[in-house]
């Protein structure tokens, strides 16, 4: 992808810790059925790992396991990413994650607790970073708290051996992360933060009490209203789950570990604000807690509307321990089981049935074209030649990329859909993330043709920019399909480079290997 300056992986979703393993999936069926497998197991085994960690250390009934396990997988920010972001939706370690970082106080274990959450804290970085990140400051913050709680009612010997075993994670942890990260960050098409537009990306005060769009009680014009888009519904809790929320809360507040549970909820929603406070898709005025963070490296790759998406694990442990303590009180007090179990059914089933998620909505692949299932890409792609598909792949045409993982990778093409440093020529120093390529002028002539915009005079000085840009690529060929607006492109860049395309296994096609090969050559 991106020939030839490449993709850095670890700076994007490579997922590697789920694709080496489904690499069977992959080459037997497909990358599509691979990636539905990916997306149907991310929330399977995350919300099984939800309910047996819940179940075994946290609760000891298994409904309200059920409810904790249920709500933390299948979440309206869950749903609204599985959409098209997997590594965000592979949360199964999560619940592991917190399990074994409580057990690190276990006296005289440290070696043996270290490397068990070291191994875990390894593969979720190999998953997604950002949700390790999440983890690790909502980890951090309530273990503080609890270490000041515990210790004033006794438990001494405890934070030692939680130093200790944290230690040897921390040290294994970084020692085997210390390459990865030097290569995500420092590494070959290294980028140094998100453009200023994602990272303004804020949840909507509003949508914390609204409903998104995949939820039974929600529709695409409110949420479209309150979200940045589709895949970013990240909070749409509703009236009813807040209210039962705070109602928990305030039912268990002798219990330190709920209030600072609810402590680290409110933190994570200030954060996802974002740095200007939007009501209702209107801008506030008034500055988030974001702002104070926005340009701190690293937390500037981070998009700050997904702290949200933080909330939903918060969310699922209170409703676990809540049931558990209404479960507990219908035990201790025989003559209120009734009016109990009553009052919490019909609460919970009031907050959490409206939030039920509608069916992902699906969508027939355009066909890989003959031209690269029948192999003939391959007289024109080589170790030298890429295939340049018009548009080029970009967030809004990524079909290029779905031929080349047809071909195994084995199809070099030009640009692709990725983070990529920007490489401003006005500003060398900025490295900030793109999701395409720097601009070039033969990709933005195509994409602006694409999106209906008139087409330009073709000039002497446009047909050089074109052939330097293929000799950029190291074009081969450049391919054309049957899409919107594709006789307008077929048309310009015919009279771009003077000659007609061949229709070719359902494909236009220019051969541009002797333009491309010979130094003298030129466009008339």
């Amino acid at each position: 992808m991106n020939y030839p300056d490449g993709v850095n992986m670890m700076a994007n979703t490579s997922v590697l810790a789920v694709s080496l393993p489904m690499t069977p999936v992959t080459v037997l069926f497909g990358p599509h059925v691979a990636f539905n497998a990916f997306v149907t197991l991310a929330l399977a085994l995350t919300g099984i790992s939800w309910y047996l960690v819940l179940s075994r250390q946290f609760v000891s009934s298994r409904l309200a396991a059920w409810v904790g396990a249920l709500f933390a997988t299948f979440a309206p920010s869950m749903i609204s990413h599985a959409g098209g972001h997997p590594n965000i939706v592979s949360q199964f370690l999560v619940p592991l994650i917190i399990w074994r970082t409580l057990a690190l106080r276990t006296p005289g274990r440290a070696v043996r607790n270290g490397l068990i959450l070291a191994g875990l804290l390894v593969w979720q970085a190999f998953i997604n970073l950002e949700i390790l990140f999440m983890t690790a400051v909502g980890l951090g913050i309530f273990c503080a708290v609890m270490a000041v709680v515990r210790r004033k009612r006794g438990s001494r010997g405890e934070v030692p051996a939680f130093l200790r075993a944290l230690g040897v994670a921390a040290t294994v942890t970084l020692a085997v992360l210390a390459y990865p990260l030097c290569v995500q960050f420092f590494g070959p098409q290294s980028y140094h933060g998100l453009s200023e537009y994602v990272r303004s990306f804020g949840t909507d005060l509003a949508s914390f009490t609204a409903y998104a769009q995949r939820s039974i009680a929600g529709n695409s014009v409110t949420a479209g209203r309150l979200a940045q888009n589709a895949a970013e519904e990240n909070a749409f809790f509703g009236w009813g789950l807040i209210i039962l929320f705070f109602g928990l809360v305030a039912w268990m507040r002798r219990n330190a570990a709920v209030v600072t549970l609810a402590g680290v909820a409110l933190l994570f929603g200030a954060l996802a604000l974002g740095p200007r406070v939007h009501l209702n898709g209107v801008d506030t005025g008034v500055n988030g807690l974001w702002a104070l963070l926005h340009s701190v490296p690293v937390l500037n790759s981070a998009v700050p509307t997904r702290w949200a998406m933080a909330i939903a694990p918060v969310i699922g442990i209170v409703l676990a321990l809540g049931c558990q303590k209404a479960s507990d009180l219908m035990k201790a007090q025989p003559s209120a089981r009734g009016p109990v179990r009553v009052a919490m059914i019909t609460a919970v089933a009031m907050a959490l049935v409206p939030l039920a998620p509608t069916p992902l909505p699906t969508v027939p692949m355009e066909p890989v074209p003959e031209f690269v299932t029948s192999g003939a890409w391959r007289q024109y792609v080589d170790d030298n030649h890429t295939l340049v598909a018009l548009p080029l792949p970009d967030p809004a045409y990524p079909d290029p990329m779905r031929w080349s993982a047809y071909t195994r990778q084995d199809m070099r093409i030009a640009s692709a859909y990725a983070l990529l440093p920007a490489r401003n020529p006005l500003d060398p120093t900025d490295r900030t993330a793109l999701f395409s390529p720097p601009w070039r002028p033969t990709s933005g002539l195509v994409t602006s043709i694409k999106q209906g915009n008139p087409t330009p005079e073709i000039t002497e000085t446009r047909r050089e920019m074109t052939l330097a840009d293929l000799r950029f690529w190291k074009a081969g060929v450049v391919v054309l399909t049957p899409q919107e607006r594709d006789i307008e492109m077929l048309r310009v860049m015919s009279e771009l480079l003077g000659f007609q395309p061949t229709w070719t296994g359902g494909a236009w096609v220019w051969d541009v290997r002797a333009l491309v090969d010979d130094p003298k050559a030129t466009l008339s």
